[in-house]
């Protein structure tokens, strides 16, 4: 996810429709000097003041004219500002040089933002964002606390300070598990993330970390477990290995049978393994109920049976089409086969359609890297140029947020211009997917 880089970080870019800011009549551009007198450090300090039925609301104009908005609402009732950035504050950068970070193996002369590594608890708060807690202060720490943000996620990784030290590659690495604690003490709601890697936290210290977590019954919802990613720009940085076959098997027995205690203990099987490990082994994928309501469905955690059931649900709603057309589905290689089921189920109620699977080779970041979210649009260009095809249609997630741009600085408007062809986006749900190939094919 790209940060917001601006320092007016408290500038007023728009107003939420029927909200409290629209009735005063607020305007872009100006700038929130106080709450009740309180000056705002920050997102969280908004929302915090932000929550009294009776507020004092300070406003500069863009031509220096000051007002006092005296507002009556309810409580927790949202005023309906956009600000410049969404923090209010610029985002704190990741003080870590992770053995596995992903960022460190971009190419070089991408885009200045793809390089921001932020480590920033209330971008957890707002946006999901995974933080490791190392460059938080007492005080911030005591914070959260004191003020309940939450949910929180962090990057755990391991529970073993001194190796956790040698992954993140920062001394103050090893202080996850007390910082935890506190947390669990305050009942703070946190999710968990572990980018594994072999022969480094995996098999009895990825048991060691995941009894810890579970240890936290006050606070510790859930914890994801996903395989560490490698690209081919990893010049300098330690050798590592991903995972294979069999390392995927043994990692997936390993973690159902530590799954099976936690079931039948607290009713939770509370660790979940990312999707691609049972696409490496060549395993089914667990059945729906066993993800629990995918907690960690962004983290890639059950996303390809998530998406399947919505797609079965969808095709249900549907009368069968005598359109006719031609469509593409572009997908990374690690989904190929996937796609390949989902086609098949499409084309019952689309007989009249000629669809195509087109699984894209990573050559942009190196041929190891297989999930869809990572496809460039300089590598589809190449790959499908020469394709029979009238329509492509891939997922949101190959975009960044937000955005019509690949990774590589390719738009979508470039991709069409480049193929001479219609490119079409669907949302990574099923409802949604049938929906854009229903409608616009």
């Amino acid at each position: 996810m790209e940060i917001c880089l601006n320092k007016d970080v408290n500038i007023v870019v728009d107003l939420v429709e029927n909200s409290i800011a629209k009735d005063l009549d607020i305007q872009v551009g100006d700038e929130i000097l106080s709450i009740n007198g309180e000056k705002i450090k920050d997102i969280i300090d908004y929302k915090y003041l932000i929550s009294d039925e009776y507020i004092d609301l300070e406003i500069k104009k863009p031509d220096g004219q000051t007002i006092v908005y005296e507002i009556e609402k309810d409580y927790d009732e949202d005023l309906g500002l956009v600000f410049s950035n969404p923090l209010i504050d610029e985002a704190k950068s990741c003080s870590n040089n992770c053995i596995f970070c992903f960022i460190n193996q971009l190419p070089k002369n991408m885009r200045e933002t793809l390089y921001f590594k932020d480590d920033d608890s209330r971008l957890s708060f707002l946006q999901g964002n995974f933080i490791t807690l190392t460059n938080m202060s007492e005080e911030e720490i005591q914070r959260i606390i004191d003020l309940r943000i939450s949910p929180i996620n962090v990057s755990v990784h391991t529970t073993n300070p001194q190796l956790r030290k040698q992954m993140l590659r920062n001394i103050n690495a090893d202080k996850i598990f007390d910082i935890l604690k506190r947390f669990d003490q305050a009942h703070l709601e946190i999710n968990c993330q572990i980018v594994l890697v072999p022969d480094v936290n995996d098999k009895a210290e990825l048991e060691r970390t995941l009894r810890d977590l579970y240890s936290l019954e006050n606070s510790v919802n859930s914890v994801a477990i996903v395989p560490v990613g490698l690209t081919k720009h990893r010049e300098g940085l330690p050798q590592l290995k991903g995972y294979d076959y069999k390392l995927s098997n043994d990692l997936i027995d390993q973690v159902e049978g530590l799954q099976k205690e936690f079931l039948e203990d607290s009713g939770s099987r509370f660790a979940f393994l990312a999707d691609e490990f049972y696409i490496l082994a060549k395993r089914d994928l667990p059945e729906d109920e066993a993800y629990e309501g995918y907690p960690q469905l962004e983290n890639g955690v059950g996303l390809v049976r998530n998406f399947s059931e919505e797609i079965n649900l969808a095709l249900k709603d549907l009368d069968q089409s005598t359109k006719e057309g031609q469509v593409t589905f572009i997908t990374g290689t690690l989904a190929k086969d996937f796609m390949e089921d989902i086609r098949l189920r499409v084309l019952q109620k689309f007989p009249n359609y000629k669809i195509n699977v087109r699984a894209i080779e990573n050559d942009f970041f190196g041929r190891s890297i297989t999930v869809a979210g990572l496809v460039t649009g300089g590598d589809i260009i190449k790959q499908v140029r020469q394709d029979d095809f009238d329509t492509l249609m891939l997922p949101s997630s190959m975009l960044r947020a937000q955005s019509d741009y690949f990774l590589d600085d390719i738009t979508l408007g470039q991709l069409e211009t480049a193929l001479n062809r219609r490119v079409l986006v669907a949302e990574v749900n099923g409802a949604e997917f049938l929906k854009v190939l229903s409608q616009e094919v």
